[in-house]
């Protein structure tokens, strides 16, 4: 069997490791049938602290195809992946493509497909924040519809598939377990929609393990733990927006007056900083930084006071290792971590920003809840998609 993944950016390559672990267990362990994978980078982010080392400790291979495709606009950026993606995907002839996420080489890599009738499975299905102007949001809507297999993350997702009229939902929405895994009905009569949890719990406890082991993040920086702030800012609503960026920034600035903010700047966040004549040295306690490593990441998160953030990935990777999370968004397509209590919408309102961040007691009574899978993730994806197999 051949499985196609098509990735453009670091947080996909990461969801691709604990795929590649589950797929060399079944060929080392189960004689059929075997499952040659091909991973094609679009070259969306081409340059961000993924050098061999992330690979070689995350057991990710080189992708066999880089598209190059690079920076652009938003429709520019997407009809490109569409195009060298149909040619790659024409020769190559893939049982299963999966795409990850929200970003543009997910949904390239969908309608390249789905155009050339090629069954598409889409991990990390279901999300909305139910904001349009958001890309990421146009992104995950469209996928969804084209996919055969969308595998859900949590329960939350499953209803808002409900809601849009996906009608076979295996397990009734809740988290399907190896042991209780029925032969479902054939995705091409139907989408198939499944709760299978979420493929970065699978890895985010290994991966602590090796950035424990090899990080020097804290020791090159001078941080002690909880004694920071871990910033990063991104997204397109925030960095095009001068007035919102602003407030982002300004409230970064205050904060750093009393608690030190540590700041690893995307590069295209920096661009638009300049761009906005909005750029400026350290100032205070804020420390600003290139970008970080995936490793030297985790442990940041792990160790902070307190996250501020616009990323749907560090909003469940905070909740995951219990660091309290303030989201410079007006909405989260993550809901269950805002709902438990941890995950605080802060919007860009500069005095929200600086008042969630700086009150010393936690969020709200905290309860940990197991929201995100069982470990099992990846294994079951592999299930699936030898079971449905066309």
């Amino acid at each position: 069997m051949k499985i196609t993944s098509i990735v453009g950016a670091r947080p996909q390559f990461i969801k691709l490791a604990p795929l590649i672990r589950a797929i060399e267990e079944h060929n080392k362990f189960r004689s059929k049938p075997r499952i040659e994978h091909t991973i094609i980078h679009t070259g969306q982010h081409y340059d961000y602290k993924m050098n061999k080392i992330f690979f070689d400790d995350l057991r990710i291979p080189e992708p066999e195809i880089n598209l190059e495709v690079g920076s652009g606009s938003q429709g520019w950026q997407t009809g490109e992946m569409i195009k060298r993606s149909e040619k790659v995907l024409i020769k190559e002839k893939p049982d299963w493509v999966l795409v990850f996420g929200d970003t543009n080489s997910t949904l390239a890599g969908a309608l390249a497909a789905s155009k050339i009738s090629i069954p598409i499975a889409h991990i990390e299905a279901g999300l909305r924040s139910f904001n349009k102007e958001m890309p990421e949001e146009t992104n995950r809507v469209l996928t969804d519809h084209c996919s055969n297999i969308l595998f859900c993350p949590t329960e939350t997702a499953i209803r808002n598939l409900k809601n849009e009229g996906f009608k076979n939902i295996l397990n009734n929405g809740k988290l399907v377990s190896l042991s209780s895994i029925k032969l479902p009905v054939k995705s091409y009569i139907s989408p198939i929609v499944i709760n299978v949890g979420d493929i970065m719990y699978d890895l985010l406890s290994i991966s602590l393990e090796i950035a424990e082991k090899k990080s020097t993040a804290l020791e090159k920086l001078k941080l002690k733990p909880k004694e920071y702030n871990l910033a990063t800012v991104h997204r397109a609503e925030n960095t095009a927006d001068k007035d919102r960026l602003k407030n982002i920034i300004e409230a970064f600035i205050e904060i750093s007056k009393e608690k030190i903010v540590v700041f690893p700047i995307h590069p295209r966040t920096k661009k638009i900083l300049e761009t906005f004549n909005l750029s400026f040295s350290n100032f205070n306690k804020l420390y600003l930084i290139d970008p970080v490593s995936y490793f030297d990441m985790l442990l940041l998160e792990k160790n902070a006071n307190r996250i501020l953030t616009d990323s749907g990935g560090v909003q469940k990777e905070a909740y995951i290792l219990g660091t309290p999370c303030i989201t410079l968004r007006n909405e989260t397509e993550w809901v269950e971590t805002v709902k438990s209590g941890w995950n605080l919408i802060a919007g860009t309102n500069k005095k929200r920003i600086i008042e969630s961040t700086l009150k010393s007691s936690p969020i709200s009574d905290y309860k940990y809840l197991e929201l995100f899978g069982d470990g099992n993730t990846a294994e079951k994806i592999i299930y699936f998609l030898i079971k449905n197999k066309n």
